[in-house]
């Protein structure tokens, strides 16, 4: 399993943390029971931060054109018509998917097409699940020209535990729906806004994998917002 470059530096700083704790108690406390739960209890935390890094190669088999898929692995939490005021200024489908500390936390692309627009907010750290995270955590929103034309936001959203987004994209670049658009670390959510004249592939509760899980099908005009 590939480790996601997010996490290198993490994993080796614990790994030495981790060590400088069981040696010595290894070394001078009398053998056995603390030595031995300390270090089931350094591999328990080892392993929990080692799997929240892993990074899967994906690839969408199939045909993509006009098609969105989901930009991480998760659970749908929200599926609502709302109004969307940063980048499209216009009624949206609003898309949520919230990822547990136990999920892949890499971000990819919803859809192939142009970034339009980046912009990072700093805000509070308010539970991911609460409907006004969305404007009111720390974010990042990402504004992307799918291929066929039309523009959908995505906004990744910081959480109580989440501390840190990464965003990589950049306005102008190139989006591929096999690449990572960012990494948000230890939980939190991303939101999708649709156009309203999106089929939605998914309902709610609906767990969904990041790069693979279809969510939304654009029609083939251009964007009518």
């Amino acid at each position: 399993m590939k480790i996601h470059h997010e996490g290198t530096n993490i994993l080796i700083l614990l790994f030495i943390v981790l060590a400088a704790l069981n040696v010595p108690v290894w070394l001078f406390l009398p053998p056995w029971i603390m030595p031995v739960c300390l270090t089931a209890l350094s591999l328990i935390v080892y392993s929990f931060v080692f799997n929240f890094f892993r990074c899967p190669h994906r690839v969408f088999v199939g045909d993509s054109t006009g098609l969105l898929v989901s930009s991480v692995d998760g659970h749908v939490v929200a599926l609502e018509r709302v109004y969307e005021p940063e980048y499209l200024k216009a009624d949206a489908i609003l898309l949520s998917v919230f990822m547990s500390p136990l999920n892949v936390h890499a971000n990819w692309y919803p859809c192939s097409g142009c970034v339009d627009y980046v912009r990072h907010h700093n805000g509070r750290f308010l539970s991911a699940y609460l409907p006004k995270s969305s404007t009111e955590n720390e974010r990042s929103t990402i504004g992307i020209i799918c291929d066929n034309g039309q523009r959908i936001t995505v906004r990744q959203i910081a959480g109580a535990m989440a501390r840190r987004i990464v965003t990589y994209a950049y306005k102008g670049e190139r989006a591929s729906i096999d690449e990572h658009l960012g990494f948000i670390k230890f939980g939190s959510r991303v939101d999708i806004y649709l156009p309203t004249d999106a089929e939605i592939l998914v309902e709610m509760g609906q767990v969904t994998r990041g790069g693979l899980t279809p969510i939304a099908r654009l029609n083939s005009g251009a964007d009518s917002n």
